[in-house]
């Protein structure tokens, strides 16, 4: 962790090899929602991403990892209780899609070079679900598609990014 820290994307390969199985049979086990576990697996490695600067070595990386992980999924859950209360509230009013215009400039295009590099409905999607924290219906709405297909655009973007920064490793 701490040479992902410093900067080095083969170490966070590593560390998602090492631990990735382990964490994602964790959220399956406690969550018992496949499409749940896959949004909070995700934000998990987002949330790694963000926070990479806050680790302090000597401490144990895989107790830290998993207290990203448990605020990532009680984030969600809080989320989903929250979206759920509205819903039963305003059931019969309209619900106005989030717009995607006024993005921050500070997104994941700063974080990751790489996404600058992806379609632009894959780079949208994965801005409004990781910078703008939006949920795959919402952003289904904002993008004027179906969640399966934000799914696909999400885990295809991600795929594409992962793949992207393995092409840079070898240009090194």
């Amino acid at each position: 962790m701490e040479q992902y820290r410093q900067g080095s994307y083969e170490a966070f390969d590593r560390l998602y090899d090492l631990h990735a199985d382990t964490l994602y049979g964790y959220l399956i086990g406690r969550l018992k929602d496949r499409a749940l576990a896959d949004d909070v697996f995700q934000g998990t490695w987002v949330k790694l991403h963000q926070k990479r600067s806050q680790y302090r070595f000597p401490l144990p990386f895989k107790p830290w990892l998993f207290v990203l992980c448990r605020n990532v999924m009680l984030d969600a859950l809080r989320k989903n209780k929250r979206e759920a209360i509205r819903v039963s509230r305003v059931q019969s009013e309209p619900v106005d899609a989030p717009s995607t215009e006024g993005l921050s400039s500070l997104s994941l295009v700063d974080a990751l070079p790489a996404l600058g590099e992806l379609p632009p409905l894959q780079r949208q999607a994965l801005e409004l679900r990781f910078s703008e924290d939006l949920a795959f219906d919402e952003i289904a709405r904002a993008l004027g598609t179906s969640d399966v297909n934000v799914r696909q655009l999400v885990s295809r973007g991600i795929r594409q990014l992962r793949n992207s920064l393995k092409g840079r490793k070898g240009e090194s």
